[in-house]
């Protein structure tokens, strides 16, 4: 079992509202019963849609070990609802025995190698989101829509 973000099977849970429709292989995992589909954001109590958020001070791990904070483009701390979300979609892979993520690269939930730096500018940086930290301590397989079909073979059957 694999858990995808719900955004890149379609779901319209993006900050903007919105979802993608190009990744046509996760969402016939979804569809096949051999994926979950989860939004850490929406999980945890955030509305669609909702102000741009981006990790200050850090990464997930930073925010996961208390030293970075999620702040919205307004300065407001939303930081309990990224950990409230990335909890329970850790819940959500225990409770499937989900080995394998597949998260959206970027975000500062579901970003696997690259996030943004906290300033709004657009500048990336190193780094992953607090659901991909929060799954990598939990010794799953994390990885995003730039990279799955390293990891996944597809069979469909």
């Amino acid at each position: 079992m694999l858990i995808i973000s719900a955004c890149l099977v379609g779901e319209t849970c993006r900050y903007s509202g919105d979802g993608f429709n190009k990744y046509p292989e996760l969402r016939w995992l979804v569809e096949n019963g051999q994926a979950i589909p989860v939004c850490p954001e929406v999980l945890g109590g955030a509305p669609v849609p909702r102000d741009p958020c981006e990790i200050k001070g850090g990464d997930g791990f930073d925010v996961l070990d208390g030293r970075a904070r999620v702040l919205t483009n307004h300065g407001e701390d939303k930081t309990d609802v990224f950990l409230n979300g990335a909890r329970d979609v850790l819940a959500a892979a225990r409770r499937y025995g989900a080995r394998t993520a597949v998260l959206k690269e970027r975000s500062p939930s579901c970003g696997s190698s690259l996030i943004y730096d906290g300033s709004f500018s657009g500048k990336r940086v190193s780094g992953c989101g607090c659901t991909a930290a929060i799954l990598v301590r939990a010794g799953l397989d994390v990885c995003s829509e730039e990279n799955y079909r390293q990891k996944i073979w597809f069979t469909k059957r």
